[in-house]
């Protein structure tokens, strides 16, 4: 085994994090079609503490362009509750409510404001993108400080390096994939 395993595998945990966290900022992005991912980081005031909507009600598509969220405790109070904290949210939606449940309806976005997503989403990107690179400095900086102290050779030192860059290429494939599946389902209607 190589002196610098635990080292990639480190990074290789931290650009997972990285990934997952990507895939959530993108999934609370709005798109022309409903999808349930878009109000996972709406949380609601429920019995006094903050908690995330898709813990306390349910989340479906009936329609392509229309969500519906029906709360597991049906009282009034928790509907109304989900109702103010949709309205706060950046959503720019508006639920319509009957008591029971709450349906939101995804208008079609303008070509304007499809541009506007997909610029968000490059900067999202780019973020993420700015992560990766401090993550393959950290990495290749410990991979330098153990061949300093003795606890590997140059030549492993370089395959360190090399292996860093490795997994950073791959890492960054998959948000530049992840980029443009989102880019092209925001374009498309």
């Amino acid at each position: 085994m190589e002196p610098y395993a635990s080292i990639l595998n480190d990074l290789k945990q931290k650009t997972d994090k990285t990934l997952k966290h990507m895939k959530d900022q993108l999934g609370s992005i709005r798109t022309g079609r409903a999808s349930p991912t878009l109000v996972d980081t709406i949380r609601v005031e429920y019995y006094g503490t903050m908690t995330p909507l898709n813990q306390i009600a349910h989340v479906s598509v009936p329609e392509p362009r229309q969500l519906m969220i029906k709360p597991f405790d049906g009282s009034p109070q928790v509907v109304k509750d989900i109702e103010k904290a949709i309205q706060k949210s950046d959503l720019g939606l508006n639920p319509q409510s009957d008591g029971k449940q709450l349906r939101l309806s995804m208008p079609p976005l303008s070509g304007e404001q499809r541009q506007k997503l997909v610029a968000k989403v490059k900067d999202l990107v780019e973020q993420n993108h700015v992560a990766l690179r401090n993550e393959r400095r950290d990495a290749n900086k410990l991979a330098d400080q153990m061949k300093k102290d003795g606890k590997m050779t140059e030549d492993q030192c370089k395959k360190a390096h090399d292996a860093i860059d490795k997994e950073l290429k791959g890492v960054e494939q998959k948000l530049q994939e992840m980029l443009r599946a989102k880019s092209k389902e925001i374009l498309e209607d």
